[in-house]
């Protein structure tokens, strides 16, 4: 795992301890994010293809 020691080595953490902490409260928030996708996905059902060309639109995306 060298990645918490070259954070730490680079100033974006101060610790490995806390680039331990961040992973997991990053892990954890993306979980909760997956659960309420999958929670709109079971209410509402995946987004449509006419969904997903709305959703780019205003971010400038192609329409693919």
């Amino acid at each position: 795992m060298a990645a918490a020691p070259r954070s730490v080595a680079e100033g974006r953490s101060p610790s490995v301890s806390a680039y331990i902490s961040q992973a997991l409260a990053r892990r954890d928030a993306d979980d909760e994010l997956a659960d309420t996708v999958a929670e709109i996905y079971v209410e509402t059902g995946p987004p449509t293809a006419a969904d997903r060309v709305w959703a780019r639109q205003p971010l400038g995306l192609p329409e693919s």
